[in-house]
């Protein structure tokens, strides 16, 4: 087995996300070390949520400097300070600086709560309600310069219901994201997954859809194999 991969996670709210990959690990089905917890609110539930598993953690307010250029320039340079292996935003609400995101390239991911490329952005939930979708769900996929536009490594998959709001929407695809999350990262922990020019490949075959999360909480290729 390959020493535990070490990970720092990005976060703005209540902390969910790391949350989940605290307990996968705890469990014994993450082989990760959580390197440190990064923030742009003091406020943040992942904060705390770290301080109490003993992870590092850290906030930077964006108030503090100069523009988001110098923002992002700060706070990345206090992550690779601690010398990830792979970057996982989880629920990081900020857009990072093209020049920064490049400098991670192939080492950072992002989960998004669509089915991309479709709704890249905000209010995922209410923009396919509007748009009458009977299928929903959340990527995970390498961040880029453009604004959720990265190659797309797996998707979690829910059916929309007649009497769904924007609120229910997110509670039902909430744990699934979880389970999304944590399996993606698994398999960066094992080795298994990296970026290439032409997508995402696995076990070095480029991938021709992503991967699909399935009901017992593993990824499956496009023919139902188990990655």
């Amino acid at each position: 087995m390959p020493a535990p991969l070490r990970i720092a996670v990005l976060a703005s709210g209540r902390g969910s996300n790391l949350a989940a990959l605290l307990a996968a690990r705890e469990a014994g089905s993450l082989p990760v070390e959580f390197a440190g917890v990064f923030s742009d609110r003091a406020a943040c539930g992942a904060l705390s949520i770290a301080r109490d598993a003993g992870v590092p953690a850290l906030a930077l307010s964006p108030r503090d400097h100069f523009d988001r250029l110098a923002f992002d320039e700060a706070l990345f340079a206090a992550v690779e300070a601690v010398q990830p292996a792979l970057i996982v935003c989880a629920g990081y609400m900020r857009i990072i600086e093209a020049v920064v995101v490049e400098r991670f390239e192939g080492r950072m991911i992002n989960i998004h709560p669509s089915l991309l490329p479709a709704y890249q952005g905000l209010r995922t939930h209410e923009r396919v309600l509007r748009a009458g979708d009977r299928v929903h769900g959340a990527s995970v996929h390498f961040v880029s310069a453009e604004l959720d536009a990265g190659a797309v490594i797996a998707q979690a998959r829910i059916a929309v219901g007649d009497g769904d709001t924007p609120e229910s929407l997110a509670r039902r695809l909430l744990p699934h994201e979880h389970r999304l999350l944590a399996a993606c990262v698994g398999l960066f922990a094992r080795r298994r997954v990296a970026p290439t020019p032409f997508g995402v490949a696995l076990d070095g075959a480029l991938l021709q859809e992503p991967l699909r999360l399935a009901d017992d909480g593993t990824l499956r290729d496009a023919a139902g194999g188990r990655a």
